[in-house]
């Protein structure tokens, strides 16, 4: 067996057992209506809705993904800035109004954060979540997520495999100075855009606008400007006959995803990493960046000029770059066994897990399931290429924002028959 294989198997291994069962579908389904269940007894947030983004909405979650929920207050039809006190105020009564139910544990209002929130723990599966107020951009970055999760399936296996050893190397957990989830995502995304041939386009390419500044107005209509903007430069650069494909496979992505980032404590002193662009950024060239205050850039598209990677240490820069470098010397290995590769992408408290026979079909590498229970695929808009060569131009160009009218894909939070 060739040493590519065996790591492919061993990924292959790896996904079917970090893949969310629809025991854990069901699980996050239900913590949602406890949640909802919670929310209509508070006077105070009578007519509130309770939506759920994350991870669980973009399908990046893995069984023991965390659950990220918001409370939608309405104040009409239009999109209105909550102020934080008021925001504090609310999380307040819905904390004692989940004590009340007493399905919940380890309770926490985290009022002083960037973005208050409580964190909790749910009885059922010791699911953790995290709650907040009015958070649509966090829905309307997962939804963008989700969507780019249809251009290349292979997007979604390498977060999951990237979040899974991040964890297992413990630099999943932006509170002790390490990368956030959604950070990971977005170093997969701009590993994508700069292999050769890339994977996916610039994310300006897909959506032109500034999304953050975008939510405004009526929430409705600012929402499906978005998601019909981003429905027809998806579908344009699916489309294009013209566009080089990619055949690696997973093995080969994660083996030069590590390679790439294996300098990243260096090459972090001088650039900065931008998915809008698809580019490294030089950081004194970006006035955004200045002064500079982090040891790490990683901005966010679609809230720029966030830093994404805001909470990384030093220390921890110089331990993410050790841990690509020495991953990578592991997976390039012509001499390994699998279980040396577990122990380097796996955390340690799922390794019995890997481990045992339950595993399926390890030859089959296809065979996994990557059920989407809660997604209603809407018809695309119809493929218009024509075959004169003069279009081209114009047909590869983003659409900008108020100028499509193709459907996107929607979330639909349903469990599966």
């Amino acid at each position: 067996m060739s040493s590519n294989t065996q790591v492919e198997q061993t990924l292959r291994h790896i996904l079917q057992v970090i893949n969310p069962t629809r025991d854990d579908w069901e699980a996050r389904f239900h913590i949602i209506e406890d949640v909802r269940d919670a929310v209509q007894t508070v006077e105070s947030l009578r007519g509130a809705t309770v939506e759920p983004f994350g991870s669980f909405v973009s399908n990046l979650f893995t069984r023991w993904g965390d659950l990220d929920i918001s409370i939608e207050i309405l104040t009409g039809s239009h999109i209105s800035n909550t102020a934080r006190k008021q925001k504090q105020s609310w999380l307040a009564d819905v904390l004692r109004a989940l004590r009340r139910k007493g399905t919940w544990l380890k309770l926490r209002f985290v009022a002083n954060a960037r973005v208050p929130i409580l964190k909790l723990e749910h009885k059922l599966q010791n699911i953790s979540c995290d709650i907040s107020i009015n958070n649509l951009l966090g829905q309307m970055k997962s939804k963008m997520l989700f969507w780019i999760n249809a251009i290349d399936g292979r997007f979604r296996d390498m977060v999951l495999l990237v979040k899974e050893w991040a964890g297992a190397h413990d630099l999943n957990e932006s509170k002790s100075g390490s990368l956030n989830s959604y950070c990971l995502s977005l170093l997969v995304i701009f590993h994508f855009q700069t292999c050769v041939p890339a994977i996916l386009p610039p994310l300006k390419e897909l959506y032109p606008g500034d999304m953050a500044h975008d939510l405004r107005g009526v929430r409705t209509d600012a929402e499906k400007q978005i998601e019909e903007t981003c429905a027809v430069n998806i579908n344009r650069f699916r489309l294009n006959r013209f566009r080089q494909r990619n055949p690696s496979s997973l093995s080969d992505l994660l083996i030069s995803f590590f390679a790439k980032f294996s300098d990243i404590d260096v090459r972090a002193s001088e650039q900065g990493i931008n998915p809008y662009s698809g580019e490294w950024e030089d950081v004194e060239s970006n006035m955004a960046w200045l002064p500079r205050t982090f040891a790490l850039y990683v901005e966010d598209p679609f809230e720029q000029p966030a830093n994404t990677a805001r909470s990384v240490t030093s220390n921890n820069l110089t331990r993410l770059a050790d841990a690509c470098r020495a991953t990578n010397y592991i997976l390039s290995s012509n001499d390994h066994n699998q279980a040396a590769l577990f122990a380097t992408l796996v955390g340690q408290h799922r390794l019995p897990t890997a481990t045992r026979s339950q595993v399926r079909n390890t030859n089959n590498p296809g065979n996994y399931n990557q059920g989407r229970p809660w997604v209603n695929r809407s018809h695309q808009s119809r493929d218009t290429r024509n075959n004169g060569h003069s279009s081209s131009a114009n047909r590869n160009r983003p659409v900008q924002p108020n100028q499509s009218q193709a459907q996107q894909q929607t979330w639909r939070p349903r469990p599966s028959s």
